[in-house]
């Protein structure tokens, strides 16, 4: 991820701080006189860090002529799977919305040793799908399936009630998950979504930063003049045979055996997935796909 900052007079201190700590770049813009080309720039900046992924990140009238700082991270992930699926085992099967709907969607499938994990409360299987050249790399996609849906909802969430950081890592150590002779059915599916992350950032405790009378962002340039006004985020994942490109417990595992028939790992109803680094074991992308 890369900082980029588009700036009035600072401290040089915080200034250190950034290009220290977060590699960032610093640009001065005129955000009083031109601000639709200061907004086309960062857009432009944006887009060619994310490879054209993410477009119009600032859209029209989100910047206005009192804007003095925008802080913008982007970043952009393109991983191959460790094993690719074979397109021509892609085929049309459905997809279940809830309890009584479907819609056909392109259903990927392998079969292959990959770490699975049951979770009993909740009812879930953690399948995690390495990126790659080796198995145990750096880098996976762990999918949580409900077992079922249970009534006219999504089935997820039961799921998401359940979740917390602590469960996310715990389900997605290799103590919890085993490798297992696995049939994989896994949607295409691509999605785009932009979030005004104000609202959520204040429901979770944050503030003094968006009221400008109690904002203290003196560390920046020595004056208490200084408030967020807009927290904007967009996401783009596209997973298919070849990998994912994307520019975000209780319970007892129970272990198969490695005899008979295959386990059947079939995401044919919603699910949450997340990208992890095993070794920092940070979250790189999180979503949920409820329409592939």
């Amino acid at each position: 991820a890369l900082l980029h900052t588009f700036v009035f007079p600072t401290f040089q201190q915080y200034l250190k701080c950034t290009e220290t700590l977060y590699h960032a770049e610093l640009e001065a813009v005129d955000f009083r006189n031109a601000l639709e080309e200061t907004r086309k720039k960062i857009n432009t900046w944006v887009e060619e860090q994310t490879s054209g992924k993410i477009k119009e990140l600032f859209t029209e009238g989100i910047l206005g002529s009192n804007t003095v700082l925008v802080l913008v991270n982007a970043i952009y992930f393109k991983g191959k799977w460790t094993s690719e699926f074979k397109k021509e085992d892609t085929k049309e099967r459905p997809f279940r919305l809830n309890k009584n709907q479907t819609k056909n969607v392109q259903m990927m499938f392998q079969n292959g040793y990959y770490n699975l994990a049951i979770i009993e409360e909740p009812e879930i299987q953690v399948l995690e799908l390495p990126y790659g050249n080796e198995e145990g790399g750096e880098l996976s996609m762990f999918i949580f399936l409900p077992k079922d849906i249970k009534d006219n909802s999504t089935g997820l969430e039961q799921l998401d009630s359940a979740l917390i950081y602590k469960k996310f890592v715990e389900w997605t150590t290799m103590t919890k998950m085993h490798k297992q002779n696995v049939n994989v059915y896994l949607p295409r599916f691509k999605m785009q979504e932009s979030y005004d992350l104000g609202e959520t950032l204040q429901a979770m405790g944050m503030l003094d930063v968006f009221d400008p009378s109690k904002a203290d962002l003196s560390g920046m340039n020595g004056n208490r003049n200084l408030a967020v006004s807009k927290a904007i985020h967009k996401s783009y994942v596209d997973v298919n045979e070849e990998g994912t490109a994307a520019a975000a417990a209780t319970g007892v595992t129970t272990i198969f055996t490695s005899s008979g028939m295959p386990c059947v790992f079939k995401a044919d109803h919603p699910f949450l997935f997340l990208i992890k680094n095993n070794v920092t074991k940070s979250i790189l992308f999180y979503g949920q796909c409820t329409s592939p």
